[in-house]
């Protein structure tokens, strides 16, 4: 990317770079601020490639399919690279098109990716299965030697647990739980929810503890208030008596 700002003035690649940084730091907490920043970009510099890049993978974060997929394409066109070339299949999926994405997983593009485009391109095809109710078919897309291998890789964990995810759409339940425990075995930065779904396959139901310590501070505020309540009508009470036994007094 420094490589590619360099052709632009100092001043413009200065304020694109950190949009640029901008996109990259909010895009997972924050997508709708990174996909604003990455627009900033867009406007000063859309004909570097990687202000192209940011661009689609903003759009594509906020679930904007189109305008991601026209980035991504116009980024390959600038590089002449195929890495994009998954999250560009997985763009058909979002835009409801996942015989368009089947179509670009046996394209020759997928043959020039490496290990872990190959593996995300086999993802977005199960996917594309799935979208089109071919559920076994998904299991067998899934089904390769990265997927038997005891091997951790970064993807590890995501493909074993799509494979976990399928098998128990496709209602096998007990070998979806068996791959739920190697895709939590494997997934040491936490990318999957697999530990979840585990213990929801075997009953059991965790409590939040913040929202327990909050339900009984409300329900002793409100035993309080129930108290201070009662306190009062009986004070009342007392009032109302002592006044009635002041009038007979008097009468007397």
């Amino acid at each position: 990317m420094r490589q590619e700002l360099m052709s632009l003035p100092k001043g413009l690649a200065e304020d694109v770079a950190r949009n640029l940084v901008m996109v990259a730091n909010l895009i997972d907490e924050d997508p709708e601020q990174a996909y604003a920043y990455s627009r900033i970009a867009l406007r000063l510099a859309s004909r570097v490639a990687a202000v192209r890049e940011a661009a689609g993978f903003a759009a594509y974060a906020t679930q904007k399919y189109s305008e991601a997929l026209a980035e991504f394409r116009a980024a390959r066109r600038m590089t002449g690279g195929v890495e994009l070339w998954p999250v560009m299949a997985d763009c058909e999926r979002g835009m409801g098109r996942p015989e368009r994405a089947l179509a670009m997983a046996g394209e020759a593009e997928v043959h020039k990716l490496d290990k872990s485009g190959q593996v995300e391109m086999r993802l977005v095809a199960a996917g594309a299965r799935r979208d089109m109710g071919q559920l076994d078919a998904a299991i067998v897309t899934l089904q390769s030697p990265e997927l038997a291998s005891t091997a951790v890789h970064p993807w590890t964990a995501r493909l074993r647990y799509a494979y976990a995810d399928a098998l128990l759409a496709a209602g096998r339940e007990a070998e979806a739980r068996e791959w739920f425990a190697k895709a939590l075995e494997s997934d040491k930065d936490g990318a999957t929810d697999a530990s979840d779904r585990l213990a929801e396959l075997d009953g059991v139901e965790f409590v939040d503890a913040i929202d327990d310590l909050e339900a009984s501070e409300e329900t002793l505020e409100t035993e309080t208030e129930t108290e201070a309540a009662d306190e009062a009508d009986r004070a009342d009470q007392d009032d109302v008596e002592d006044d009635e036994d002041d009038d007979l007094d008097d009468r007397a």
